[in-house]
């Protein structure tokens, strides 16, 4: 198990239920930038990552 799989399940735990909106999302993600200015390129890489449509990521 790779430590990020903990914090993926303990967001599953505390907003499994609820639905969000990518506006909402994207503005954690800045905020999370903003206070972790190091992590900059890894969160680059995830907004990328889930802006892309399924098929694009077949084809990487």
């Amino acid at each position: 198990m790779y430590a990020t799989d903990r914090g993926i399940e303990e967001l599953v735990e505390r907003r499994g239920d609820e639905q969000v909106s990518v506006e909402w999302l994207a503005e954690r993600l800045r905020v999370f930038v903003d206070l972790n200015p190091s992590f900059e390129d890894a969160v680059e890489r995830i907004a990328s990552f889930l802006a892309r449509d399924d098929a694009d990521d077949l084809e990487d």
